[in-house]
């Protein structure tokens, strides 16, 4: 549900809502600000930390805006909401990798664990196995193995009473083939499109339906990034 992404009173997730989900959206559509959103209100909604993993020199450039209600409440950067948002900064597959390998360690399971602009941790990256080494696509499907066993894991240690999720962003590019492997693990794909097709800031968020369910009403949030602010400005059903 696209609520999630902004600030208000959003929905409750229930634990056996989809555990693996991807966003997806041109460059410059505020995807890291819609995560960092989504971050804060899984924080709000549960007393469990959630895990914001990233790169810092891209955080550090391109830093998230807030949703106008939680700058014009002034959001303690001291408050227990906040603090429940452990940054965790990673170059690239490698530190994913070691981070999940060893998720079944943890003492306690975050509530949602995010990654910001997945793809792009495997630029340059060569997955070697006893075939020899592989190109991006292979290191991202064994990276999205072992993502989806920690967080299977994690959910079979939570439930039937909690859970823990996993949110990917991706940023589109001419060639899908990243998105065909991510069909293969994702549950759910939101999918983000320029509303003018000027790149003028406002945005379309919506859940791609399941082609194997059944048809239902669509709901696509409009938003628009103008700095400082994340802006939704409404919420039909399609």
């Amino acid at each position: 549900m696209p609520e999630r992404f902004f600030a208000g009173n959003t929905p409750p997730v229930s634990p056996a809502a989809d555990h693996l989900s991807l966003l997806s959206g041109p460059p410059a559509c505020g995807k890291t600000s819609l995560l960092f959103q989504f971050a804060i209100n899984c924080a709000a909604d549960n007393a469990r930390t959630v895990v914001f993993i990233c790169n810092k020199k891209r955080l550090d450039h391109k830093p998230p805006f807030l949703s106008r209600e939680i700058c014009l409440l002034g959001l303690d950067p001291a408050s227990e909401i906040l603090g429940r948002i452990q940054m965790k900064y990673v170059d690239d597959y490698d530190d994913i990798k070691k981070y999940f390998a060893a998720f079944h360690l943890l003492e306690s399971f975050p509530v949602a664990v995010i990654i910001d602009d997945f793809g792009d941790f495997f630029t340059k990256v060569k997955y070697v196995d006893k075939y020899g080494p592989r190109d991006r696509n292979f290191s991202m499907v064994h990276a999205l193995g072992l993502c989806s066993n920690a967080i299977a894991h994690a959910n079979k240690k939570l439930q039937p009473s909690d859970s823990c999720k996993l949110l990917l962003s991706e940023t589109h590019k001419r060639d899908s083939t990243s998105l065909f492997i991510y069909k293969r693990w994702i549950d759910s794909m939101f999918t983000i499109e320029d509303a003018r097709g000027d790149g003028a800031g406002s945005f379309f968020l919506k859940r791609k339906p399941n082609p194997y369910s059944r048809p239902t009403s669509i709901r696509t949030a409009k938003y628009s990034v103008a700095c400082p602010f994340l802006t939704l400005e409404e919420i039909a059903n399609q």
